[in-house]
């Protein structure tokens, strides 16, 4: 009897397909929405207002390349990790190891960022009711819910996010409401406002780094294609519709923002929540609290976006042997990759407690930024191995190999943004990944078994 069962295989636990369109657009555009809310002020500073508008829109075509990019290969490459199994499958394990990298650092930051500015405004609105009460202890405890609802579900975890991230851009609506836009000059000051560019186009170029922020997260999309129900059709759907909302939420946020506050106040680098102290500028109780509802439930949906998709990178590098197994385990109830989950938590809280905002956002855009620029290399040699025709897609995007060109192009300039702004941070981070590639290359590669990795059916790759 013992030998009988100790021949019966292991259960192999696996994630489950429970989520739709709309969950996907939940993780795309919750992840991203916050940036509306903060961050993107930054931009302002750096080129002043059009110089934020201008990189509003060139960013903007950045993502859109990006969205088209990942709905092709990741509907067709249905597995958890996104661009890391992409990488895997058309490069090889040191560029899969590096964009896994990229994609935990960029999401854990992110994070970071959401639970310090939550942490924030809970602190600002206590203050409101007369309570002076630290702003620590609430980025924790925000931090420790979403944690709990992330290792209990994804189902659960994304129909939330749906909820909160539906009503904060709802509010983004009514506040543009509330501003009379069809009445130029009654409430919004445009004309009054609005003084060129500061800096010249060296400014503009600058603002580039921070116009990352209104999209940065979208491509988080693909850590869900494990989880979906149809690749195929969930996955362009939802990122594509996220785009959309998105490059609509941006513009709708400039002109809000830009119309009732001058640029200088804006671009302050103690600036947190713009769209709420815009809301404050209306003088309407009614307003300023719903903005401040509305940034606060921003910022949740984004942490809570971010812990999904870091811990799917994570746990993914995990099963494919390029960190310790252990990490690679999902949980025998709620089917969840528990342990990556709980394990970066505390590098987030660490982030978020004691690193200026400014500098946690620049390391999620940097770490985002390695990413899209590896995704050109990757669609060439994608639509190269298998053309079309000599594998099932589950989207096909037009006018390759443009999209891959203008994206290449853009990454290349927006480098050199954040350099100019950030350069020593820039030269750190990737003093720090060359480092990471030496310890894969020289230590951990040597566990991994090459030929498990390729879970596609698919036919030999063209020149193989």
């Amino acid at each position: 009897m013992t030998d009988v069962a100790q021949a019966q295989p292991k259960q192999h636990l696996e994630l489950l397909k429970v989520l739709g369109p709309a969950h996907i657009w939940a993780l795309g555009v919750g992840i991203v929405l916050v940036g509306e809310f903060m961050g993107w002020n930054f931009a302002v500073g750096k080129g002043g207002a059009l110089g934020a508008l201008i990189a509003c829109w060139v960013i903007g075509l950045l993502y859109t390349c990006v969205a088209m990019i990942d709905s092709e290969i990741t509907s067709t490459v249905a597995a958890a990790g996104g661009q890391y199994t992409q990488a895997k499958h058309m490069i090889g394990p040191l560029m899969a190891f590096n964009v896994g990298l990229y994609l935990v650092l960029a999401y854990t930051m992110l994070e970071a960022a959401d639970v310090q500015v939550a942490g924030q405004l809970i602190q600002i609105g206590a203050q409101n009711f007369g309570f002076a009460i630290p702003w620590q202890p609430f980025t924790i405890l925000v931090l420790a819910i979403l944690a709990f609802i992330n290792y209990r579900g994804v189902f659960m975890t994304l129909t939330i996010n749906f909820v909160i991230t539906a009503a904060a851009f709802v509010t983004i609506i009514i506040l543009l409401i509330g501003t009379q836009p069809w009445n130029p000059g009654a409430v919004l000051l445009h004309k009054e406002l609005l003084t060129g560019l500061p800096y010249g186009w060296i400014g503009v170029l600058a603002s580039l780094h921070f116009g990352i922020w209104y999209y940065l997260g979208i491509e988080g999309t693909c850590q869900a294609a494990e989880e979906v129900r149809s690749p195929g059709r969930a996955l362009p759907m939802g990122t594509m519709l996220g785009i959309i909302t998105l490059l609509i939420a941006a513009a709708l946020t400039w002109y809000v923002c830009c119309g009732l506050l001058p640029w200088q106040y804006l671009g302050w680098d103690d600036e947190l929540a713009p769209l709420y102290d815009a809301a404050r500028m209306l003088g309407s109780p009614f307003f300023t609290t719903l903005l401040f509802i509305g940034t606060l439930l921003s910022a949740t949906a984004s942490a809570n976006g971010c812990i999904n998709d870091a811990s799917r990178a994570w746990f993914s590098m995990a099963r494919d042997v390029y960190l310790p197994t252990w990490f690679g385990a999902v949980h025998p109830r709620y089917r969840t990759p528990f342990r990556s989950i709980v394990f970066l938590i505390p590098i987030a809280a660490i982030f978020a407690l004691f690193i200026p905002l400014a500098q946690v956002i620049t390391f999620s855009i940097l770490s985002g930024l390695l990413n899209y620029t590896f995704m050109p290399i990757n669609m060439f040699k994608f639509r190269r191995m298998w053309p079309l025709g000599t594998i099932k897609r589950g989207f096909e995007h037009p006018f390759h190999p443009l999209p891959a060109i203008v994206l290449f192009v853009l990454c290349s300039v927006t480098f050199f943004a954040v350099y100019l702004g950030y350069g020593r941070q820039l030269l750190a981070m990737m003093a720090f990944y060359i480092v990471a590639s030496c310890w894969f290359a020289f230590h951990r590669y040597r566990y991994v078994k090459r030929g498990n990795q390729f879970t596609m059916p698919w036919p030999r790759p063209i020149g193989y």
